[in-house]
């Protein structure tokens, strides 16, 4: 890691095998690198997702076990991971953006 890259905060979930194949691992892993590293990830990998939050996104990881979302949000100080689920619908559940927004107004609290 470079001294100007952002560290990865996890507030909640994890990228693991099982559940996670380990060429899903390694997408995620060079995804969230990415960012890090200060660039801005579009469709097909990231999209925003203003209904949680600004600056708060949704990393899209397609896997032989299933469809993965990665909610995150990009602070200046680093990389929030709000919720890692496995998606089954086009919409995201309601549920899962309401957890997200009580984490980060937990987060910003603090």
């Amino acid at each position: 890691m470079r001294i100007n890259d952002k560290p990865l905060i996890w507030l909640h979930g994890e990228i693991k095998t099982p559940p996670f194949s380990s060429a899903a691992r390694i997408e995620a892993g060079f995804l969230f690198r990415l960012l890090q590293m200060g660039e801005k990830l579009n469709m097909p990998h990231s999209r925003p997702m203003p209904n949680i939050g600004s600056n708060c996104h949704e990393l899209r990881i397609n896997d032989e076990t299933g469809i993965w979302r990665i909610i995150y949000r990009i602070d200046d100080d680093g990389i929030i991971i709000l919720e890692v689920f496995n998606k089954k619908s086009q919409q995201t559940p309601k549920k899962i953006i309401d957890t997200c927004k009580k984490r980060i107004k937990e987060y910003d609290n603090e």
